[in-house]
C-alpha cells in the first residue's frame, strides 16, 4: 500500500475510535452543549425584550434579538464542543495509549487526524442541534440564498477546524484532563467578550479593542451578514485569516508536541 493509502486507512480507524468513545461517553459533550442552549434560552426569554430595546433604540422586539443572538451562539457552540477534544487528547496522552500507538506500525499523524475529524463532526452536529433549538423558538433566515447558506456552513466548518487544532495542542500539553478543561476555557470565554450578545459600538471605548481584535467577532459578523443580510465589510477576510492562522498554529503546535520523544 502507498503511504497515502496507509494514512487514510489508519486515520479512518482512529476516527472510528474517537466517535465510538463519544458515543459511549456522551456526558461530556452533552454538558458542554448545554451551555450555549441555556444561554440562548436565558438571553431570549429573560433578557430578550430589554436587550432588543437597547440595541435598536426603539421598542422591545424579541424576534430581532433572536436573529442577532443566534450567529454568535452557533460559534460559541463550536468553542464549547472543542473543550471535549482537549480533554480527550489529554486522556490519551496521560493514560499511555499514545505511547502504545508509537510502538505500532500505524501512520504517525493518524492519531491526531482522527481526533480532529471526529471533533469537527461533533461540532457540526452540535451546531445543527443548537440551530434547531433556535428555529424552534423563532429564529428565521428568509433572505439568505443557497450560496450564502453554503458559505455559512463552510465558515462554521473552517472555524471548527481551527479551534479543534488549538484544542488538540492544549490537550497535549496538559498534565491531566482537569488542566486540559481549564486551559481550553478561553474558547468559551472569548465569545462572551465579542459581538455575540451586544454590538461592539455599544461597549465602553477602552473595551472595544478587546472585543474587536479577536477571532470570534469577525467570524460572528460574517456569519450574521450571510444569514441576515447585514454588512460584512472586511470581517469576511478577517474571519478567514483568523481561521487559517489558528489552524496552522494549532497544527504545528500539536505536531511538535506529538513528535517529541517520550521522557
Amino acid at each position: 500500500m502507498s503511504s497515502l493509502s496507509l494514512a487514510v486507512r489508519d486515520s479512518s480507524t482512529m476516527l472510528r475510535r474517537n466517535l465510538l468513545h463519544a458515543r459511549r461517553y456522551p456526558s461530556l459533550t452533552l454538558n458542554l452543549l448545554l451551555t450555549p442552549i441555556v444561554l440562548l434560552l436565558l438571553f431570549v426569554y429573560v433578557f430578550g425584550d430589554v436587550m432588543s430595546a437597547g440595541i435598536s433604540g426603539g421598542g422591545a422586539d424579541r424576534s430581532e434579538y433572536i436573529a442577532y443572538l443566534v450567529p454568535g451562539l452557533l460559534l460559541m457552540t463550536i468553542g464549547s464542543t472543542t473543550i471535549g477534544t482537549a480533554v480527550s487528547v489529554s486522556n490519551d496522552m496521560t493514560e499511555g495509549i499514545i505511547a502504545r500507538f508509537r510502538t505500532m506500525a500505524i501512520h504517525r499523524g493518524s492519531v491526531l487526524v482522527g481526533h480532529v475529524i471526529g471533533s469537527v463532526l461533533q461540532s457540526i452536529m452540535s451546531v445543527v442541534l443548537v440551530g434547531a433549538v433556535a428555529v424552534a423558538i423563532g429564529f428565521r433566515s428568509t433572505d439568505a440564498t443557497a450560496l450564502e447558506w453554503l458559505a455559512a456552513f463552510g465558515l462554521l466548518t473552517l472555524f471548527a477546524l481551527a479551534l479543534t487544532w488549538i484544542a488538540v495542542g492544549m490537550g497535549m500539553v496538559s498534565p491531566n484532563a482537569e488542566a486540559a478543561s481549564n486551559n481550553a476555557m478561553p474558547l468559551i470565554f472569548l465569545p462572551l467578550i465579542s459581538s455575540a450578545f451586544v454590538p461592539v459600538d455599544a461597549m465602553p471605548g477602552w473595551f472595544r479593542p478587546i472585543a474587536e481584535y479577536q477571532p470570534f467577532t469577525p467570524a460572528i459578523e460574517t456569519l450574521r451578514g450571510l444569514l441576515l443580510g447585514s454588512e460584512i465589510g472586511h470581517n469576511g477576510w478577517l474571519a478567514i485569516a483568523w481561521c487559517l492562522a489558528l489552524t496552522v498554529l494549532g497544527y504545528r503546535w500539536s505536531k511538535a508536541v506529538f513528535d517529541r520523544d517520550p521522557k
